[in-house]
């Protein structure tokens, strides 16, 4: 964990704790950015996230093995569970679940964040990388809410990481994309395919991780699926 990725954490936690909190009771019924998901769906998922993450923290400083979720239905019926509730209720789930995952972040033993856990994908990695894994999570759902956040709005040194962290994972799926990626606003660039792809660096956050493209110029194929 660098303190740069626990920054984006606690910032992106703050910003949608925000649009959570201010959200009108009637908007949690209405529609995410998410095909079939309503806002209720988007807290509630980020509620149980936060849960699941614990889980690993707790599997690194114990020791005992206490995997994100048992198993992708329970997880499912979890989220779908916890969207039923009223907004008063799911507003006060979020809160503590986040609560939650704060104490369990400060109450780390400095050596516990070395431990080996699996992630959502079955991927062994550092406890450390918790913090990156909710900061992820919380940036971009935050913008699936549709309550004002757009991916505009989050930091360009967050978003670079993320293209790093996608286009990464890509890679080591053997989908990597057979582009030039140029982000117009950071002097980065990606890639050394033909096609050239050029936009500011959270438009190309938006198209690899949600295949929003409208931010980019260039011929822009389609990403592969993130998560």
């Amino acid at each position: 964990m660098t303190g740069q990725q626990r920054q984006w954490w606690a910032d992106g936690e703050l910003a949608v704790a925000g649009m959570v909190d201010r959200l009108a009771d009637e908007a949690f019924a209405e529609d995410s950015a998410l095909p079939g998901w309503s806002r209720a769906h988007v807290v509630a998922h980020l509620a149980r996230n936060a849960d699941a993450l614990v889980n690993l923290l707790t599997w690194a400083r114990t020791g005992v093995e206490t995997p994100m979720y048992p198993s992708r239905a329970v997880r499912d019926a979890d989220i779908e569970a916890t969207a039923t509730k009223s907004p008063t209720e799911l507003r006060t789930d979020y809160v503590a679940a986040c609560d939650r995952l704060a104490r369990a972040v400060e109450g780390m033993p400095a050596d516990a964040w070395t431990a080996e856990v699996r992630n959502g994908q079955g991927v062994t990695v550092p406890a450390s990388l918790v913090p990156w894994m909710r900061a992820k999570e919380i940036w971009v759902h935050g913008t699936d809410l549709r309550a004002g956040l757009a991916f505009a709005d989050l930091p360009a040194d967050f978003a670079t990481a993320l293209v790093d962290d996608v286009l990464r994972l890509f890679e080591s799926r053997d989908q990597r994309l057979e582009v030039t990626i140029v982000a117009t606003d950071v002097d980065r660039t990606w890639g050394d395919g033909e096609t050239r792809v050029e936009g500011p660096v959270t438009a190309v956050a938006a198209w690899l991780t949600r295949s929003d493209a409208s931010g980019l110029t260039g011929d822009v194929p389609p990403p592969p699926a993130w998560l």
